[in-house]
């Protein structure tokens, strides 16, 4: 059994921070700073209750979030309730209640978990869940 250290889970807590503070990129198109995937990323995504959630690759998954950012160009990501737990000093799990307001309005709600990875010196996600409220 690995020890989780509190430096660990301050580092990747701070890592996380700014990976918050990066989705800006709703605001100025510029998502160069969200390129965190791992190679062998995947999102899991439940739309419909009755259906099989739909897979998307890292890059299917990038071109997607580039293509949500420009279609909502001032747009605001909210994530609320966030919660961080690490696995082992290299593997943490993030959960957090996602909003995204555009023009005043909530036009998406999700249920997010992300699985982050330390892989060669960087923390990436190496796959995601998201569960659509709204």
């Amino acid at each position: 059994m690995n020890l989780i250290t509190k430096e660990a889970v301050d580092r990747f807590t701070i890592m996380h921070d700014q990976y918050i503070s990066d989705w800006q990129a709703m605001a100025t198109g510029d998502t160069t700073a969200l390129d965190r995937m791992a190679k062998a990323y995947y999102v899991a995504f439940f739309d419909n209750p009755s259906a099989k959630p739909l897979f998307f690759n890292a890059e299917e998954s990038w071109k997607g979030m580039q293509d949500s950012v420009n279609q909502l160009l001032g747009g605001h990501k909210n994530f609320d309730h966030r919660v961080i737990r690490l696995k082992d000093n290299e593997q943490a799990v993030v959960f957090y209640d996602l909003s995204i307001t555009y023009r005043d309005n909530k036009v998406a709600q999700f249920f997010t978990i992300e699985n982050w990875q330390f892989i060669d010196g960087n923390w990436l996600i190496q796959s995601e869940i998201q569960q659509r409220i709204i």
